[in-house]
């Protein structure tokens, strides 16, 4: 087991953690009996430690062991320590191996309480489901409690209407292959077939322990480098949007030709990049005041 590298987000093992046990009055433990033993997943939230619900603390604070993992996603305003400093309990940082392949920890929640925390929502990447299905499997049983979502954040910071995105997406680094360079193909396909349907792309950009955080700019050059093996050239005008650091006080949210984001500022990660499909009136009007867009898309809103 180890901890993310993000300079960041880094749990300090060297030093003490002064908890604040203040917040875990006896009266507290009476009124609320141990809950049956399971294997509770838990969304923290987007940006820090106080994103979490209070419904998640209390389960936090039941737990006879707290495990999270951050190569998911990473909450970019905090740190292992001041989540443990809130949340009153020490917890164990699990890596890729640790959940995907050689989970031994999960066997504690078949005699103990044990909690899974995750950045965002709990549920959202198919690793937690596979993991939920496994408990299922070692007859553990489960519950969810929700976080907030990158998936209804980027809707709301936008002004996207969200029953119009389509499939998402994840662009990934690229890699090496026999002296080649291999840019996957995968995300540019979902986002050519999203708008064929009239339907927003939610593009995620990849989070790797060695490459690091993908930016917006990034993902936009290799999203027109696909365009041009393809032999088009049309998806680098279209209008696109980048979201950085939702959930934080200050999110960055720019609309504009896509070539454009290649080269704008958007700060430091956590980012993420939306395709629109044609615009409805009041789409095209939140993007114009919420978002920066041109003001010439008001009148190609349908």
């Amino acid at each position: 087991m180890n901890t993310v590298s993000n300079p960041g987000f880094q749990a300090n093992k060297t030093a003490p953690v002064e908890y604040h046990n203040h917040l875990v009055p006896e009266i507290f433990i009476l009124l609320h009996p141990k809950i049956t033993l399971m294997l509770t997943f838990i969304g923290i939230g987007l940006y820090d430690e106080k994103d979490i619900s209070v419904k998640g603390l209390e389960a936090i604070r039941h737990a006879d062991h707290v495990y999270a993992e951050f190569y998911t996603s990473a909450l970019m305003g905090t740190t292992i320590r001041e989540m443990e400093a809130l949340y009153g309990r020490e917890i164990t940082v699990l890596d890729r191996e640790d959940v995907e392949q050689q989970p031994e920890w999960l066997q504690r929640a078949l005699t103990e309480n044990v909690v899974f925390l995750t950045g965002g929502d709990a549920m959202v990447s198919t690793t937690h489901v596979d993991l939920r299905m496994r408990a299922h499997e070692l007859g553990i049983k489960t519950s969810i409690i929700h976080g907030s979502s990158i998936l209804s954040a980027v809707p709301g910071l936008t002004g996207l209407q969200n029953y119009r995105f389509g499939k998402s997406t994840t662009i990934p680094h690229p890699y090496t292959h026999k002296d080649r360079t291999i840019i996957s193909h995968t995300p540019y396909d979902t986002i050519r077939s999203n708008l064929d349907g009239g339907m927003h792309t939610l593009v995620f950009l990849d989070i790797d322990p060695e490459k690091g955080y993908m930016t917006i700019n990034r993902g936009c050059e290799l999203l027109m480098e696909v365009d041009s093996q393809q032999g088009k050239s049309d998806l680098e005008q279209r209008l696109t949007v980048g979201v950085a650091r939702a959930g934080s006080p200050s999110p960055v949210v720019v609309a504009r030709p896509l070539v454009e984001l290649a080269h704008y500022d958007f700060g430091g990660p956590l980012h993420i990049l939306v395709v629109p499909a044609d615009l409805h009136f009041m789409e095209a009007e939140a993007l114009v005041k919420l978002a920066g867009a041109p003001e010439e898309i008001l009148d190609m809103g349908k």
